[in-house]
Formats: structure tokens, sequence, C-alpha cells
């Protein structure tokens, strides 16, 4: 894997650029912030980021994958100022569950969810090398 940082720019907080990889492709479709029984415990962003990342990073290693994989990841929130206004809970459960690991990534505020207690949803394209 190999980080793609164009010279003379600005390094980015908590993401990267670009990335270039190859091997085996794992992809793990949205992943929401309820536990495996399809339950929410709590409404709180924070809590539902936290949730959703713990459920990405099974559903990877059930593809033989983990963490230091994933070259995309891709938030989508329902209110972009809750989730500006939890960065620092987010970033914490982040570090915590997935590490130093800066993919690319790129947030996006949406009108809604399909499941309507879900605050955020993550999916994420994961490259296992061969």
């Amino acid at each position: 894997m190999e980080f793609l940082q164009p010279p003379g720019w600005v390094r980015p907080k908590g993401y990267s650029n670009g990335i270039s990889a190859h091997g085996r492709t794992v992809c793990v479709s949205g992943m929401i912030g309820w536990d495996a029984q399809a339950q929410f415990t709590s409404d709180d962003f924070a809590v539902q980021a936290r949730q959703a990342l713990k459920n990405i990073v099974e559903v990877l290693a059930q593809g033989e994958a983990g963490p230091e994989h994933i070259v995309r990841m891709t938030w989508y929130v329902i209110d972009k100022k809750e989730y500006v206004a939890a960065y620092k809970q987010v970033g914490l459960a982040y570090r915590e569950i997935i590490g130093s690991h800066y993919p690319t990534m790129t947030a996006v505020q949406v009108a809604g969810l399909i499941e309507d207690r879900a605050r955020v949803e993550i999916e994420v394209t994961a490259i296992v090398p061969d």
C-alpha cells in the first residue's frame, strides 16, 4: 500500500489524499451503529459511530482483513453539525478501533438513512496484499 501525497500539499488530518494498493479486495457494506442483533443502544452520534467502526472490523475479520487494509472509507451522516460536534469523541473511538491508519475518506450529509434511528453509516473497501 502506498499513500499518495502530492509534493507541496498540506498533509490532511485524519485521512489520506490517495492510496495505491493491489491485492484481494474486501468490500464492507454500509455499517450503522447497531449491535449484532440489529439493536441500537444509543441515539448519540459518537456512540453509533463507535459501534459502526466495531461492526466494520468484525466484518473485515471474516474476510481475513484488518483495519490496516482499509483503502477507502465513506461516511454518510444525517447532520454535519452533529458530526463536527462529535469530532473529538469519534477521533478517540477511531484510534482505539481502527488505529493510526488513515485511508482515503469522504463524508457526505444525506437526507436520511434507511434505519430511522441511524445517525451515521460507514462503508469501506479494503485491499489485502497478495
